[in-house]
């Protein structure tokens, strides 16, 4: 297959359409990426992208194509712009470098925001071939959820463009079954919308891994470990008044290996609430290096905020934290919750609940290593059942396969 996949991000942005570009390259297809300039999280077009931009125009064999944008930036104005840059400049520059190449398909990867699929639209009806699109984030609810956006009339028209986007797809995927329901209020019966989960990142192998030199030395101590974006959705006041709790037991302490828009606050109020002995921020590292930090571990920490939007979503870090062989302390509702509880991989917590958060900490930090090792085996077993990825890309293939041959029978009748 000739494949175009359009997504706001992506390498060297850590995110999981990365891997799947790969492993679809790998398998025999033509692959091209329609993108912007990297600068998530920090707001800023990496450094070493502006050194050498030749050097990112291809990943693992697939051809990349990008297109201007505006940072990220720090405020949500200039969050807005992000957006809004992309889909104009993907749509009509990004249409242009695409002018004289041919394409079987094109998949949409939607993680934030929903205006990924403007421009793939776009290049949908402008080269007319069916069009997937899979929903890793739901707009405009998960807009309400962090407080980006609180008028009434402007979640309204975001909601009509997400339904004109919907409708518009040949294909709907999305990565919770909870989603589902959700995403029947924007769409009309003859929309497909199909569950297709993501899975472990590759570079989670922990099992090989050397531990981070980074992380202090210390002896008899029970690390619960935090990998990813600090932001609003990830409840840090919560995760913060739990180690607050806690800071007395000097056995007990928390790594923190991200960055995002909360990372200056947390850092602020780390030292505001005198928990430099207990909570470590440790910045960003490539994804090459989380099986480093991960090895630390004796717990792996997943939150989300106390929104029913969250409660639909599998966060995506849970499938990789399956993948570790490490117990879970999962606070969050819902979808996550579930996974956690019937996998029986570790304990849950009601979202935003600090106390119980603590208590959980308490609870794993005195049970024996053999214990804990129970749990993370019965997270492998899970996440091979339920979130196998060279299944589920298999899957993939077959439904872009299906598109395919549909829309060839449709253009001969």
């Amino acid at each position: 297959m000739r494949l175009l996949v359009v997504s706001q991000y992506f390498w060297p942005e850590n995110f999981r359409i990365n891997d799947l570009v790969a492993e679809l390259v790998n398998r025999g297809h033509e692959v091209t990426v329609l993108t912007g300039l990297p600068n998530y999280p920090d707001g800023k077009v990496f450094k070493e992208f502006r050194d050498n931009p030749t050097f990112y125009s291809h990943y693992e064999g697939a051809e990349i194509i990008r297109v201007p944008l505006v940072p990220r930036g720090k405020s949500g104005i200039i969050l807005a712009l992000n957006y809004l840059t992309f889909a104009i400049s993907a749509s009509t520059l990004g249409l242009w470098k695409l002018r004289d190449r041919k394409f079987d398909a094109i998949f949409t990867c939607q993680l934030s925001p929903v205006t990924v699929g403007i421009p793939a639209l776009v290049i949908r009806a402008t080269k007319k071939i069916p069009m997937v699109f899979w929903i890793l984030d739901l707009w405009p609810e998960s807009l309400q959820a962090v407080g980006a956006v609180r008028s009434k009339i402007i979640l309204h028209l975001i909601g009509r463009l997400v339904a004109s986007i919907y409708n518009r797809c040949d294909l709907i995927l999305v990565q919770s079954k909870s989603f589902i329901p959700a995403v029947a209020k924007y769409i009309t019966p003859s929309t497909r919308v199909q569950y297709f989960p993501s899975w472990s990142d590759l570079a989670f192998n922990v099992e090989n891994s050397k531990a981070a030199i980074e992380v202090p030395e210390k002896k008899d101590c029970f690390t619960i470990v935090f990998t990813g974006n600090i932001g609003e959705a990830q409840d840090f006041p919560a995760i913060l008044d739990a180690a607050e709790r806690l800071k007395h037991f000097s056995n007990i302490r928390w790594l923190i290996v991200g960055d995002g828009r909360m990372a200056e606050w947390v850092t602020e109020e780390v030292k505001a609430r005198e928990l430099y002995d207990c909570v470590f921020l440790l910045g960003r590292f490539p994804i090459e290096r989380m099986p480093s930090f991960i090895k630390h571990a004796d717990a792996l920490l997943v939150t989300l905020k106390k929104e029913s939007i969250f409660a639909l979503t599998i966060p995506g870090k849970l499938q990789s934290y399956l993948s570790t062989g490490k117990p879970i302390l999962a606070m969050i509702n819902g979808e996550g919750a579930r996974v956690v509880d019937e996998s029986g991989s570790g304990f849950t917590c009601p979202a935003g609940n600090s106390q119980s958060l603590a208590d959980a900490v308490l609870r794993l930090s005195e049970m024996s290593s053999e214990q804990r090792d129970v749990m993370g085996k019965k997270g492998l077993e899970y996440t091979k059942r339920e979130f196998d990825r060279s299944s589920l890309i298999s899957r993939l293939e077959l439904m872009l396969n299906q598109l395919i041959i549909a829309k060839s029978r449709a253009e001969i009748n």
